[in-house]
Formats: structure tokens, sequence, C-alpha cells
């Protein structure tokens, strides 16, 4: 996934009320930015931390700068939580997940779990004449607290532990159901669940597994002009200490 332009550079001064973030810009001109974040962002708000900010000149755009990066001593991490299902669905397409290839569609939010009474929007759903189809769930990673070790989800998720279980449904089908972790952090080679952030989710993740819920890990490279997913990763089940 290519950047329309190659991104701008600044240092954040403050983030707050989740979505909005103060930033001196490598001019030195400070701009409030858009966050399309809602976690907590754990260890990647901090005052002073290098940021990159991608642009937009849609005159209509009431700030046209987004927070698309922070820049740690051990790499770039990306915080834009609406990248992950366009990049898992260009990997996807490119042949770069191999368990997902060789179907002829992708469609991407078609609503499932239909008999639920809040029906979920799977992300991307694989579909092939004579294959089952694929229901995969994609989920954002930028948490790492531990050299190498990246983390899901940074604050608890009752949303996440619903698509667990929507996706538990799915694989008592008979249909593949794929959940996915793109991390977006080229510093990580390894993944578990935040078992210590929300015990609910990691105790949903592997029982999901056990129910037949496969589970990919997938590495990105970063850097101001795109973010490829381009990497397997592995996923340690067991709680950490």
């Amino acid at each position: 996934m290519r950047f329309d332009s190659p991104l701008e550079h600044g240092v954040l001064e403050r983030r707050y009320k989740r979505f909005l973030a103060d930033v001196v810009m490598a001019g030195g001109e400070s701009v409030t930015a858009h966050v399309p974040n809602s976690g907590a962002m754990l260890g990647l708000d901090a005052p002073g931390l290098p940021v990159l900010l991608s642009r937009s000149f849609n005159p209509s755009r009431k700030l046209p700068l987004t927070l698309e990066m922070v820049a740690l001593e051990s790499g770039l991490v990306g915080v834009n939580t609406q990248h992950p299902n366009a990049l898992v669905a260009e990997a996807i397409t490119e042949g770069r997940i191999p368990a997902l290839a060789g179907y002829g569609s992708l469609r991407r939010e078609v609503v499932y779990d239909r008999d639920q009474p809040r029906p979920s929007r799977i992300d991307i759903l694989l579909e092939s004449e004579g294959r089952a189809p694929a229901w995969v769930e994609v989920k954002n990673v930028h948490l790492s607290r531990t050299h190498a070790l990246a983390e899901f989800p940074d604050c608890r998720t009752e949303r996440g532990v619903k698509h667990l279980h929507a996706l538990t449904r799915v694989a008592a089908t008979g249909a593949r159901a794929v959940m996915v972790f793109c991390v977006q952090r080229g510093d990580c080679t390894v993944f578990r669940a935040a078992h210590d952030l929300d015990p609910a989710y990691g105790r949903a993740l592997a029982e999901a597994a056990r129910a037949g819920v496969e589970v990919i890990v997938m590495g990105c490279s970063l850097s101001e002009r795109a973010i490829v997913m381009d990497r397997p990763m592995k996923w340690i089940e067991a709680p950490g200490p």
C-alpha cells in the first residue's frame, strides 16, 4: 500500500480525545491532526515522540493531516487502524499469504452471523466455486512491551471478543474461519494475546483456535512511502509471565 505522497515529519505534543493530536511539524508549525485509532496506543502517544503524517488535499476535510506512524528507536510503528483490511486484501491478491491463496473472489464488509441479535460484518470474504468460503477477520497490532514481541489488544475490547465468538460459530458450520493479525511494525518476530490487559480476549482467542478458527499473523515493513505486509510471524498461544 503506497501513500499518495511521502509522509510528513513532526513531533507529537499531545494526543487527546482519542482521535486528536497536536503536532509540531518539521518546519515549526503547530497543527492538529486526526488520530485514526480508538485504542490506548500504549508507548506510542508520549509527548516528544517523532511521528509521520499523511496529508489530504480534499478541501472539505476539517483536519487535512492524519497521524500514520510513530518513530521509535526500534523502527516505525503504524497506528492507523483503517489500513489493515486493505493491507491484508492486497497481500491475499498478490499471493503473500499462501494459506489464503487460490480464491476467485474477494469481497469486503459482508454481513454474516445473521441469526444473532446484532449481526456482524466480516472484513474479508473469500469464495471460489467448489471450495468452502473463507471468512476473514482482521485486527491491527501495534503494541510491543517486550523486545521482538507484538501483542493485541492494548486495552479491553468487547467488540474483539464478539468477533472471535462469531468466527467460532462460522467454523462450526464447516466454513473456514480465519483471524488475521496485521502487525504494523518491523521490530517484532512473534505475537501473543495481551492476557494481562484483556484476559477475556486471550481466552476467547485460545478457545476459537481450538474450535477450528485459523490464526494467521503477518508482519509489515513500513516507510514514509509505503506499508507492505511481507512476512509471516509466529503466534505464541500461552500467556506471558
